[in-house]
């Protein structure tokens, strides 16, 4: 079957710096992809780029749709891209105050994803949205909280609920344990791990954590100064990493 989304030489610059540049791979229904690397070195640009965020300076991203047809993302009406992001595609940000309606209640937070691909009984909408809350394992009873009322962690899997009700097949997640504590990190990642294999997600984790990227991916691309230096399996990638930077960044955890 052919991959469900590809890059084709995708390169962003800003006037005379880059943010990334040459950037191709192809990702599969259902594969996990880590996309690693220190703070500066492209990797946010390039998940940008890829989700549709911001347009490449060269470069294409083709998807395949759930008609077998195969876009690119440039070509797309602005309502296709739109439709694309509220149904097909999900995007969990570092700072879920991003990713979520801060003004509304966690309820509808969910339910308007779902109102925004046509449903409207209200009945279902919040049965839906009640259920996607204690799947991330939010206690029913603060379904009518705000954002606001809710932890970090609480906060995170909120957005990942409101992103995935609709069943999206690809999710892109940029950062998704970044700023909460070691606790609640683990509690998170086992919650992504566990509903990426259930539900057959693809997805693509941006992470400069290492141990992240080992507990979630199948596949993991290194970059370094806008340009990917390596490309593997993920256990492969850690446990033999053949270019010298990567083998500071394995170096550098060990030592820990």
């Amino acid at each position: 079957m052919s991959p469900l989304l590809s890059a084709q030489g995708i390169g962003k610059t800003y006037g005379t710096r880059t943010g990334c540049r040459d950037i191709s791979f192809e990702l599969h229904a259902g594969e996990v992809l880590a996309i690693v690397g220190e703070s500066g070195s492209g990797k946010t640009t390039l998940l940008r780029c890829l989700s549709g965020h911001i347009e490449p300076t060269v470069g294409r991203v083709s998807y395949r749709m759930r008609d077998g047809r195969v876009l690119c993302l440039t070509d797309m009406s602005e309502a296709e891209r739109r439709l694309l992001m509220r149904t097909d595609w999900g995007f969990v940000h570092q700072d879920a105050r991003e990713g979520l309606r801060m003004g509304v209640s966690a309820g509808a937070n969910v339910g308007e994803r779902l109102m925004a691909v046509g449903a409207r009984h209200y009945g279902n909408i919040r049965a839906a949205a009640e259920d996607w809350l204690a799947r991330v394992e939010i206690p029913g009873e603060r379904v009518d909280d705000s954002p606001w009322a809710y932890s970090g962690g609480m906060r995170q899997r909120l957005q990942i609920a409101r992103n995935l009700v609709t069943e999206p097949r690809l999710v892109f997640m940029d950062e998704p344990t970044g700023g909460l504590d070691v606790s609640v990190q683990a509690r998170l990642l086992d919650l992504i791990r566990g509903l990426v294999r259930r539900l057959n997600l693809a997805a693509i984790v941006v992470t400069h954590d290492l141990a992240v990227a080992r507990l979630l991916s199948s596949r993991m691309m290194v970059m370094q100064q806008g340009q990917v230096i390596e490309t593997g399996l993920t256990d492969q990638v850690l446990e033999d990493p053949q270019a010298p930077y990567t083998q500071l960044l394995v170096s550098s955890v060990l030592q820990v």
